[in-house]
């Protein structure tokens, strides 16, 4: 009676008493609704292009060209803890990337079945411990806030994964019986060919969202200078392989390559053009193939996309609607938040947390967002605390985590975020 009649009921009521009282008009409504769509459109423009569409294809090759046996061997149920978390909390931060970026990657490696907790320390440490963020936390909000920074995601990555495998272990090691009594998929590629290959993606996303400095010099603003030509090689060196070993047609990657380069020499003030016209013609022609890896590389990338992209902007459009952008309010007032962080609390730490994983932080735009609150009033503690919880997830993320992990894990990994977030930053600011 409740699924057939009352729910639908429930529903229909609900929707029009929500736009029966929609406030449209009011100042601060048309404003939420307008930040929404301006975070939208620069999550579009600074993220999906860059981030999201190399992620995508990343995972897809994980899927398709990495041994499941490696995988369990290094991050299953079975395999040793301390290499388990170490290996998934490394290759996490070496990504630097956003909360939203890790998603496809997450989802990849706990596909090829990856232990819940390895795999729930990879989500958290890819977007927490990113050391361009920790070395701009030292430098801009202090030295000790930085340092702090540093050892709580650290110790946070390791936390929160063995608290994910402790709290489904049952389920967990049930997984690892199953996975035990599986044949060993063969290896179409030595490991090198794949390390290397999905190695120049990698390298391809990271070098291609490499954050600009404030300062005029030093080692990070060279590389920086120099990041679209370091992306070029890693681009070079993905054609090489995807020809060389992978099967690639030279005819296809000369119809990819000359395109690219026309691109890049007519508008050398806009890569974005040459980057995405190398990947659309990737797209193009390993999806045409015909019962190939290339084509089941597509495909299962294709997969990734869409089950992720749409949760992904609908998640950032409700976001920009209750919080805005850096700058601009959305629904909720900005005074609100920052006269809830002020002290070192409990409730303030707690509170801090618990906003901080609901906002989307781009990386690197938590210290400038800090910077204010800091100014406002907000303390020491509930800073720390929100940069534990902040940057590892956002509610995009948890919509996509939901539909890969469903909601028992996603509210147990977004409680376990924010609860020792909110300790860390409690004893922080305490000392």
């Amino acid at each position: 009676m409740w699924k057939t009649q009352w729910k639908p009921l429930t529903i229909l009521t609900g929707g029009f008493l929500l736009f029966f009282y929609l406030p449209v008009g009011s100042v601060r409504f048309n404003n939420a609704v307008l930040e929404s769509l301006e975070l939208t459109k620069w999550y579009a423009r600074e993220h999906v292009l860059l981030c999201l569409i190399p992620a995508f294809f990343i995972a897809g090759a994980i899927g398709v060209f990495i041994s499941q046996g490696a995988v369990m061997r290094y991050l299953g149920p079975k395999a040793k803890k301390w290499l388990a978390y170490l290996v998934a909390s490394v290759s996490g931060s070496i990504l630097a990337v956003c909360s939203c970026t890790i998603l496809p990657l997450f989802a990849g490696i706990y596909k090829m079945g990856a232990g819940l907790g390895p795999a729930s320390a990879f989500l958290y440490s890819g977007p927490a411990i990113n050391i361009m963020a920790i070395v701009l936390t030292a430098r801009v909000l202090g030295f000790e806030l930085g340092i702090a920074r540093a050892i709580g995601a650290i110790a946070m990555s390791i936390v929160i994964g063995l608290g994910m495998h402790l709290i489904f272990y049952k389920e967990e090691t049930e997984k690892a019986r199953l996975a035990a009594n599986e044949p060993e998929l063969e290896v179409s590629h030595p490991l090198w060919q794949n390390t290397v290959y999905i190695g120049s993606m990698v390298a391809i996303l990271v070098f291609a969202n490499l954050g600009k400095t404030e300062e005029s010099e030093g080692l990070w603003n060279a590389i920086w200078s120099l990041k679209w030509y370091l992306t070029s090689i890693s681009a070079v060196i993905l054609g090489f392989m995807l020809v060389r070993y992978y099967g690639l047609k030279p005819w296809k990657l000369s119809a990819i390559g000359i395109p690219v380069i026309a691109l890049a020499i007519l508008f050398p003030a806009n890569p974005l053009l040459a980057f995405t016209a190398g990947f659309l013609g990737i797209g193009i022609f390993t999806s045409t193939e015909k019962d190939t890896e290339l084509k089941n590389w597509f495909e299962t990338s294709w997969d990734f996309a869409k089950k992720i992209m749409p949760l992904l902007l609908f998640g950032v459009l409700i976001a920009g609607l209750l919080l805005g952008r850096v700058g601009h309010e959305g629904l909720i007032p900005g005074e609100y938040i920052a006269e809830s962080v002020g002290g070192n609390s409990l409730m303030a730490n707690l509170f801090a947390s618990f906003a901080g994983a609901f906002m989307y932080f781009a990386t690197l735009t938590e210290v400038p967002i800090l910077e204010g609150l800091i100014g406002a009033g907000m303390g020491k503690g509930p800073a720390l605390a929100l940069l534990l919880a902040g940057p590892a997830l956002s509610l995009p993320s948890m919509l996509v985590i939901n539909g890969v992990l469903g909601f028992k894990k996603t509210f147990a990994f977004v409680t376990l975020v924010v609860l020792f977030s909110t300790i860390c930053g409690f004893i922080f600011g305490s000392l």
